[in-house]
């Protein structure tokens, strides 16, 4: 066996071989890191050179994302293997995929829904449908499209918070766009008494919603007499308004107040709700004093 001097010069010896290994390559990491630098200020003059370029074009805002985002991706990533080429003699793009091996695997799995988000990013920035602005409603949250990226979407609800969805959710399920039309369908029930005379009414409505500014005149208003109440005869009334121009909400309080201003006007009453109670015994009466009678 060797004395400790022995394992104490090894020790010193392979320290001065770290040593003198990592000041050798410190040139090489110089290099390297200007080589990131330079990666950063081309990406900076790819970006705008791709900007002169799509802002030429009627591209959608999305897709011009998605441009800026893969400029900037593939210009990145050879500038990063171009470092390590510097940096790690010896170093090539197919030892590095070589060398992955089952890590490759494993790291797809612990990735997979990085991928997938990153996919279906990719994917909704290519489809027509659903562009930068749309109001959209998707698994119970509805708002206005602020910004899509490859991993997720930028929602603004019509509350003012923002929820931020990832971009496989949004591809595989449905996906309502409640402004891919100018136009959208809006409806409200409208019951009145049972002893109302049912074509007055239903001309008292058609007239009332021909005073609604919101409501789109080259489609046709639908007054429908629908159902037997419980207190009263429903009326179905649809109607288009501009999905863009203006809230629906508005539009529908506004053919509400017409609607109740028309029928009132014409004396054609909107019930209350009438309920009957029906007693399995009959009631029993019992005088009480001066008069009075209760029920019990």
């Amino acid at each position: 066996m060797g004395s400790p001097l022995d394992y104490i010069e090894i020790l010193r010896s392979n320290v001065m071989d770290m040593w003198n290994g990592a000041v050798a390559m410190l040139p090489n990491l110089a290099i390297a890191i200007v080589v990131l630098l330079i990666t950063w200020i081309v990406t900076k003059f790819a970006l705008r050179i791709a900007n002169a370029i799509i802002g030429k074009t009627e591209l959608r805002e999305d897709l011009r994302q998605l441009i800026q985002t893969l400029v900037r991706l593939l210009i990145w990533i050879g500038g990063i293997i171009l470092a390590l080429i510097v940096a790690i003699p010896g170093f090539t793009p197919a030892g590095l995929i070589a060398g992955l091996g089952i890590g490759a695997l494993a790291i797809g799995f612990a990735f997979q829904d990085i991928f997938e988000n990153f996919l279906a990013g990719v994917l909704i920035m290519l489809r027509e449908k659903m562009r930068i602005g749309d109001l959209i409603e998707c698994e119970g949250v509805m708002g206005k499209v602020e910004k899509i990226t490859l991993r997720e979407t930028y929602i603004r609800q019509l509350s003012n918070e923002l929820t931020v969805m990832p971009n496989s959710m949004l591809f595989k399920n449905p996906v309502e766009i409640l402004t891919d039309d100018t136009v959208r369908r809006n409806e409200v029930v409208v019951g009145v008494s049972y002893d109302a005379d049912l074509e007055k009414a239903q001309q008292a409505i058609y007239d009332a919603m021909a005073t609604v500014d919101a409501v789109v005149e080259d489609r046709p208003v639908i007054v429908y007499a629908q159902e037997f109440g419980g207190s009263s005869i429903n009326f179905l009334v649809q109607w288009y308004a501009q999905s863009a121009a203006r809230d629906l909400r508005q539009t529908k309080s506004e053919a509400i107040k017409a609607i109740k201003k028309s029928l009132d006007a014409a004396e054609i009453g909107i019930p209350f709700p009438i309920v009957t109670n029906m007693f399995p015994e009959p009631l029993r009466i019992e005088q009480v004093g001066d008069g009075e009678k209760s029920a019990s």
